[in-house]
């Protein structure tokens, strides 16, 4: 009854589209998917009908200048159809349609269903716009007439997009069968996967590049997705290349002639187009290097594009990542003199410990451990992960520094040395003796001073570098002291990296690393013996119960919602790779082992009240303070882990308090690990952490999550 000239399957250009029906007793449907590039201007005809005893044609399905799209009566059935192709004159025709604004660059399923009496107009399934009509042929009559549906363009508003399974039925078809069936796909960048890229305020990732000395590895996965999200597991190759996020136009090899972006293998660099990444599961994960800069490229910015050419060249199968502005950083800073700021000798503890900044989100938050003001010292970041410290060091030669998101305090805090405690009374900040300011690394290591003549297996060098790692080369280096250090040999680490780093967080974070790797490698082993991916519905049965095994928390287990949000942190779908399961692992297992403490176990499994609800999300928290007129009453909280935070970040595992304050703005405070987990010192600050909580000024009663089921 029909012929189409893109067949029943398949991309095609929206201006290729041709199909032409032999209606009969009036009735036909379509249906397809389409998507508009971002340069398509409205109004826009996306098909146009031409019958075949007529010299001119009509539109029949236009989205006006509103983004909503009509569908209007045919010529050769329907009393009231256009008499012209010029669209801006059809004001006064009948049309279906909805209230629905068009997206650019997106796939759209549109289904049209057409009768003598009536037209149907269907947008992703849903019967969504209907329109009564008059008919303008004999109701005996069974005559064949010839219609042409295309995108010709002949009103000079010609849609710029692509058309996916575009399919004619000669009869009423159920359409929203035909939108679930073999939806079209796309590719897409996961930024949630992104290591070892700095976001910077305007939005622009930072990443390190350059010369092969100073360049660094940074890691970004790329997912194939069908329309409804879900991953699609098809064997491509997906490549990667740079361009200038100006004009897309390639971007030049370097003056040494190496390629401007580098794919790295086993700790081999090759040129990206020379080394793909395989799509397995509808994931391809990528390790790759900047070596051409931006101060080399007129400070203009890259962007990095992914394509899977075998797919065709679409732009849907196409995945461009942020802006990108590529430095350098040295790796050979000569450091002379490395000045750490000496932690207050009676300084008090808060039980929240905040950078002051209570109106932003402790999440996207980056205070700094106590550090002595250096106009020399500048800022270096790695992923999520930062560390700060003062360099006194040649001036010619350009600094790394890092930062901490660990024991961070106000200015005035600083200075006066103390702050208002949970108790009132002094308490020594820092748990570790500390060097004074004037002290030097020759100092440091002259056989009178009893920290560094006491001897241990763990070198200054692994101290310092550790300190200045980020969090995946922290992570590198802590499995490989794991598997090979005794727990004595760890704990000289973690004791000296918290005295050098002057936060206490970093040594708990090393502590526990041998235990977290082991507990981590058997697991895995149990689950996967042969290392394949396991099926998640049977990998959650092995995490729950070693979680609650390591949380000594038999009373209660983890919920579907909790499973669910170790799904997403593990960046997987109905399978569980190793890598998948690592980055679960890492923030699994330092709150199982916040909970097995002897003042968080009893609240997570109190469940009247319920002071800990189980996993969420920041969202979460905050929709949870929200009442229906705004805001909660002030002081109303709810506790959470961090999902931002995974081990070796010094927060990994720690609690935050999300509350109303009394400026009924939301907050998010961090609450002290030294405080609330214990300082050593027993018989001395024992109260519940309940109690303590609520002696907070600012807390005053517990709120809910509502979570669906």
């Amino acid at each position: 009854m029909f012929t189409d000239a893109i067949g029943n399957a398949g991309y095609s250009l929206l201006k290729d589209l041709r199909a032409e029906i032999e209606v009969k007793d009036g009735i036909f449907s379509l249906c397809f998917w389409v998507y508009l590039a971002n340069s398509t201007t409205f109004p826009a005809t996306i098909i146009q009908q031409v019958c075949s005893d007529v010299s001119e044609s009509a539109p029949f399905l236009v989205i006006n200048d509103h983004k909503r799209i009509n569908l209007l009566p045919l010529l050769l059935l329907h009393e009231e159809a256009p008499d012209t192709g010029n669209i801006n004159s059809l004001t006064e025709v009948a049309y279906a349609t909805v209230d629905f604004e068009f997206p650019l660059q997106n796939w759209v399923h549109i289904g049209c269903e057409v009768c003598p009496n009536h037209m149907k107009l269907q947008i992703n399934g849903e019967i969504v716009g209907e329109k009564p009509l008059s008919s303008n042929k004999e109701p005996s009559s069974n005559d064949l007439r010839k219609i042409v549906l295309a995108n010709i363009g002949g009103d000079g508003n010609i849609s710029h997009g692509y058309v996916y399974n575009f399919q004619v039925f000669p009869s009423v078809s159920s359409i929203k069968d035909h939108h679930m069936k073999d939806p079209p796909l796309k590719l897409s960048i996961d930024e949630s996967s992104a290591s070892e890229i700095e976001e910077e305020s305007d939005g622009v990732w930072s990443i390190v590049g350059g010369k092969a000395s100073c360049r660094r590895n940074f890691s970004l996965d790329v997912v194939l997705l069908d329309v409804f999200g879900q991953p699609v597991d098809k064997e491509n190759e997906v490549y990667a290349s740079l361009l200038y996020a100006d004009t897309r136009a390639p971007v030049e090899n370097t003056i040494d002639e190496e390629a401007p972006i580098l794919a790295s293998y086993d700790g081999i660099e090759f040129p990206s187009y020379e080394r793909p990444s395989k799509l397995l599961l509808g994931r391809a994960s990528f390790k790759l290097k900047i070596s051409q800069l931006s101060s080399k490229c007129d400070n203009r910015l890259f962007l990095i594009k992914f394509c899977v050419p075998k797919l065709g060249n679409y732009p849907f199968f196409e995945a461009l990542s942020r802006p990108i502005r590529c430095i350098s950083r040295s790796r050979n800073t000569r450091l002379s003199t490395l000045v750490w700021k000496r932690s207050p000798g009676l300084a008090k503890h808060n039980l929240m410990q905040s950078s002051g900044m209570d109106d932003a989100s402790f999440e996207h938050q980056h205070p700094v451990c106590e550090a002595k003001s250096n106009p020399l010292t500048k800022r270096f970041r790695f992923g999520h992960d930062k560390i700060s410290v003062s360099v006194k060091a040649d001036t010619n030669v350009e600094q790394p520094d890092e930062e901490c998101n660990s024991h961070a305090r106000t200015t005035n805090q600083v200075e006066n040395g103390l702050t208002t405690g949970l108790y009132g009374t002094p308490a020594n900040y820092e748990a570790y003796e500390t060097l004074s300011d004037s002290e030097s690394i020759g100092e440091r290591n002259s056989p009178s001073n009893n920290v560094a003549s006491r001897r241990y297996p763990i070198s200054d060098m692994t101290v310092f570098k550790y300190c200045l790692a980020g969090l995946a080369e922290r992570s590198l280096m802590l499995k490989e002291i794991a598997s090979l250090a005794s727990k004595k040999e760890i704990s000289e680490l973690a004791h000296h990296v918290s005295l050098y780093s002057g936060c206490s967080h970093h040594g708990n974070q090393i502590l526990i690393a041998k235990k977290l790797v082991e507990d981590g490698t058997n697991l895995w082993k149990v689950m996967s013996p042969n290392n394949n991916h396991v099926p998640w519905e049977s990998a959650v049965y092995e995490i729950e119960e070693q979680f609650m095994k390591i949380a000594s928390c038999s009373s209660r287990s983890l919920s579907h919602q909790d499973l669910e949000l170790l799904r997403v942190i593990a960046g997987c779908q109905e399978y569980l790779a190793q890598e998948n399961f690592e980055k679960l692992w890492c923030w699994l297992y330092p709150v199982a082992y916040i909970i097995s403490k002897e003042r968080i176990n009893p609240i997570w499994n109190s469940t009247s009240p319920k002071w800990i609800e189980g996993f969420i999300t920041k969202e979460e928290a905050e929709a949870s303070l929200q009442g229906p007129t705004g805001l909660q009453e002030p002081g109303t909280f709810v506790l959470r882990f961090p999902t931002s935070r995974s081990w070796p970040h010094p927060d990994a595992g720690s609690l935050i308090v999300t509350y109303v304050g009394n400026d009924y703005k939301l907050h998010h405070r961090l609450l002290s690990v030294d405080r609330v987990f214990g300082s050593g010192d027993k018989g001395i600050d024992m109260k519940p952490l309940q109690a303590m909580l609520l002696e907070e000024p600012e807390l005053t009663r517990l709120g809910r999550i509502i979570r669906g089921h």
